[in-house]
Order: C-alpha cells, then structure tokens, then sequence
C-alpha cells in the first residue's frame, strides 16, 4: 500500500449500529500510537476491542518522531515494524557540539548481529497511519472516531461509559478500560485522578522544515552555537526530505509570536544556511513536565502512555515508554480473562511500569537540568564538562543531551525468580531477552521473531544435549494450562542430534545469542511474553521452572495491591 497524506486524512465517523453489542471485554479510549498497539496485540491474544476516538484525524505534525528498538521489537511482534523501519530513517550515531566545534560522537549500537537500529525516525502521522492500516484490517478490532466518551462509571463487576457521537450519546459497559488518551487525559479527570510533578520552566521551538540537503542520517546537538547563542538546538532527519529542528527560546519567549513565519525562518537559515530553500511544514511552541499519576490502576481502569506519566521530548521517552506500558499489561490482562493468572498479575502491571515511569522521569530530568542550566554554578559545570569531553572519556559520561530511551529492565519486580547459579550481571534477570540471528529450517531468522505471544523456556545447548529425562519433559510439558513453549537453542554441531527428537530449536549459528545470554556449557531461560527474563539456570529443571512460571503469573505469592 502506498502512502497517502496521512495529516489531511479525514476519518469516516459511522453512527453505530442498531445491532451493535452494548458491551466489550476490552474497551481503549484513544487511538494514538499507544492505544492502537493495545487494541493489536488484545486482537492478536484473540479478544475483541472497541477503541474510542473523539477525534476523526491522525497526528498533525511530527510530533514523536524517535522509536527505539526496543518499540520496534515490539511493533515486530505486532507486525507492523517493518513497515516502520522501511519507511522511517534508520540511525545509531549522535554528534555533540559546544560552540562551533564537535566535542564527542557516540554510537548506540556498535556491534553487528541486530534486526533493528537503535533508532528510527519516523513522523508520528505515519506511524498512526500506519497502526490505523493494520488495526481497520482486523476483525477483531473495531474503531470509532468522533465518539467522545463523557462520563465513567466504574463498579466492581464492568465499567459503564456515556459517549457522545454527532447522532447523540449512547451507553456502553465493559470488563476493562485502557486509558490511553493522553497527557490531558479526560479518562482520569472522570475519576478525579491527577498527575504529579514539575513543570520546567523554559520553551522550546519545534520546526519541520523541508529542503534538500546532505547532512548525514545521524542525531546533532549544539549547545551555546553561534547561530544561536546560549541556547540549545537538536537537528533530526525524517522522511520525505523533512528534516525537525528544535530551538531553545527562554522562558520569556512568546509563544504566539515565535511560530510566526518571520520569526521562524531567520533562525533555520541561520543553522543552514541564508540561501538554502525551505519550507515550514509544522511549527509549535512548547514547553514540557515530567509528571506521573499515583497509580496506574483504578480497579478495571487502568492508564498508559502519556495519559500516566510525560516526560519533556528529550531521549525519546514518551510514545517508547508507553508502548512499552502496553507490552507489559496485554499478556497479563490476557491471562486473567482467559482465567489462567489472579488478578493479583494485573496489579505488576504498576508495580514495574510505575518503577519505568520513575526511571524515565529521573532521566528526563537530569537531562533538562543540563540542557538548561539555572544558575551560574550550573552553566559553569556544563560548559567544563563539554570542553572537556573532547580530550577525557570521564566528561563524555557526564554530557547529557537527552538520555536516549532504552527498554527498562525489571530487575526488582516480584514476578522475577532470583539467579542460583552464576551469570553475568550485564543481562540480569528482569532484562529485556538479546535478539540475534538464528538459523530455522535451514533459513537465516531473528531469535525474539521465534518467542510469539507465550512464555518460553529457552535451552542453550553448546556442546551437548539435556539428558533424555529432561527432553522428554520439554517434548511433553506441564504447566497447568499456561501458554508455555519449549525451544532449543543449539549450535551448528548439535543440529544434527537435536533433529531426531522432535523438539522445537533454532541453530545460533554464528554464536552471537551464545554471548549474549553468557551460555558457557549451556543455560535455561523462561522467557515472558513481553520479552523479559523471569528465570535462568544453567542447567533444565522442570520443578524449578514450574516453580517460577508460578512465580511470574502471580500464582500462590503476595503482589503489592495498586486497587484504588
């Protein structure tokens, strides 16, 4: 399917039907990046979802444009990263400048063997586009715009909600509402919910502009340039020959007047250049808080995305974080409507995504106090640390242009099984499963491609095979109704044996997921259908691993309650 002009897309309001059900197991209120990844991946659990949209069009602007990898390992189980990746502008190095020199480059993803980069960029319209492609073309899912849900009624049994449509408003119920409509969130002003935190005080200039030019497909930085002095400004590529450009203004800054054209464009030509040619496609005033609810869940209510926590743009951290929000609670919301786990698991959903909020908002503001200094003491420390980071690796670690978004790793949470036997501490247990090349039926493949939707017990098999009990089990297992499967990981020398007994494996034929899971003489792992590590031993062990599927569906143990 070719791309349309996803920004003037006028989306068909449809009254509802006369037969239509007045009750949905799942009902999403917000169809943005967020919700509609929630309502794909309950679809693809199987459950019917109603998503609810006051509006009737996609993103206007860019918006978020940074997905990290770890959302498009995410979209990838959804099907839809690739269509992301193909069209957004794939980057893994970013450029520091202090003045009119380059003080440091990184690159965040160095090492070879990974499907994806460690960012794309990609315009928020497309990506709305693009899920909105993906969700119309599943039955499971339907979605209605221009309805405005007014009013919330939460009981112990379903939600009612009152939703207004241009024919008028209607009543609907359902057993659970994903809020996930935003930093202003109606959803949590209808229960009386706030969110907490600190607003910054100083503004910023977001400009898309389009022109050709040859700048590198990478992320650049400047603090204090000479184009604009005593300011920050960040330079991003996009598709379609657009390029996003970021001012620091000031707090004094007039909103108003900074988005005018005459304003505007002094500043770009300054950067590029006076007589490059330019067009303004989208131009806003900002300013930005990090900020988050108490909790996350109010009985069969709960919020994601931006509607629980915002962060300021800074590291990319608010469309990955709440994309990882919906990662985390669609495999446990689909356990307990399938009645496989308490409803004790839904209550780890703000156990480990609020620790994730506290993560991202700490980033987020250490990052904004060293983009804008706000004293003397602070502006002196910032600009020693650049000028040094050019000669000495231990400034590099302090400049802070926006901590990049990175999967958080659930290494306190409760669903965790600790390690018994040793491994290394780089990928602990509560760490997001390494991908890598494997090889399957004699093709080249990605190790989490293999996961789907269940649990995993994943076998690192370098030099031998378990003992034949314990194949047996893996052949046959146990698990008391839980969606669990057994997989092999075994190298090249192994495949033969492994062939003959007709358990599931993959061949990590270069080694690769044999470093990054510190194989050794072999290792166990269950893997989470979000992709996190629950357990890992060195050895197969079928108690213990009952034992810690147990443990990570909440089954027979204390979860802290987040019931408001």
């Amino acid at each position: 399917m070719g791309d349309i002009d996803y920004q003037s897309l006028q989306l068909e309001y449809r009254p509802v039907p006369a037969d239509a059900p007045d009750h949905y197991p799942v009902i999403i209120v917000g169809a943005g990046p967020v919700g509609m990844s929630m309502a794909l991946d309950m679809a693809q659990h199987g459950h019917k979802v109603l998503v609810l949209d006051d509006d009737h069009t996609l993103s206007i602007g860019s918006r978020a444009i940074c997905f990290a990898k770890r959302t498009l390992d995410i979209w990838d189980r959804l099907d839809i990263g690739e269509r992301m990746v193909r069209k957004g502008i794939s980057w893994n190095v970013g450029r520091i400048f202090f003045r009119d020199e380059e003080v440091w480059n990184f690159n965040l993803l160095p090492e070879s063997g990974h499907r994806r980069p460690a960012f794309i960029n990609l315009q928020q319209y497309y990506c709305e586009g693009y899920l909105y492609e993906k969700c119309e073309a599943d039955p499971n899912i339907e979605i209605r715009w221009r309805n405005r849900v007014v009013e919330v009624q939460p009981a112990n049994s379903q939600v009612t909600l009152t939703v207004d449509t241009p024919d008028g408003p209607y009543s609907i119920s359902t057993d659970w509402l994903i809020a996930c409509d935003g930093a202003r969130s109606p959803v949590r002003k209808m229960l009386g919910q706030e969110a907490h935190g600190q607003i910054f005080r100083d503004r910023f200039l977001i400009a898309d502009v389009k022109l050709e030019a040859d700048f590198p497909e990478e992320r650049w930085f400047w603090f204090d340039p000479p184009f604009h002095p005593n300011q920050s400004v960040l330079l991003h590529s996009q598709p379609d020959n657009v390029w996003r450009i970021d001012f620091q203004l000031g707090w004094d800054a007039d909103p108003a007047e900074e988005v005018k054209p005459e304003k505007v464009l002094p500043r770009i030509k300054a950067l590029l250049g006076k007589d490059v040619d330019v067009q303004l496609e989208w131009v806003s005033v900002y300013t930005f808080a990090c900020e988050r609810m108490d909790s996350f869940r109010h009985g069969r209510v709960f919020f994601a995305g931006d509607a629980a926590h915002r962060v300021s743009p800074f590291g990319a951290r608010g469309a990955n974080s709440g994309v990882q929000d919906i990662d985390n609670l669609a495999w446990k919301l689909d356990l307990v409507m399938r009645g496989r786990a308490p409803d004790a698991l839904l209550d780890t959903y703000c156990e480990e995504r609020q620790a994730a909020a506290d993560e991202n908002i700490l980033n987020s503001t250490r990052s904004t106090d060293f983009i804008t200094p706000k004293s003397e003491t602070s502006l002196l420390f910032r600009n020693t640390v650049l000028r040094l980071a050019k000669q000495h690796d231990f400034a590099r670690r302090l400049v802070n242009s926006g901590r990049l978004s990175e999967a958080t790793f659930y290494t306190e949470s409760s669903l965790n099984t600790p390690d018994v036997d040793e491994f290394t501490a780089t990928l602990p247990v509560g760490g997001v499963a390494p991908d890598g090349p494997v090889s399957r039926d004699g093709h080249t493949t990605w190790w989490l491609s293999q996961l789907g939707k269940n649990f995993v017990i994943a076998v690192f098999c370098k030099d031998s095979l378990p003992d034949a009990a314990s194949l047996q089990q893996m052949a046959n297992p146990d698990f008391q109704s839980l969606p669990v499967r057994c997989i092999l990981v075994v190298s090249p020398e192994l495949e033969g044996d492994i062939a003959a007994t007709g358990i599931e494996y993959v061949v990590d034929q270069d080694s690769i997921l044999a470093g990054r899971y510190d194989v050794r003489g072999g290792a166990c792992y269950l893997i989470r259908p979000d992709q996190h590590i629950a357990a890992r031993w060195r050895n197969v062990d079928i108690v213990r691993i009952r034992q810690a599927l147990l443990r990570a569906t909440s089954t027979h143990q204390e979860v802290p309650s987040c019931h408001n």
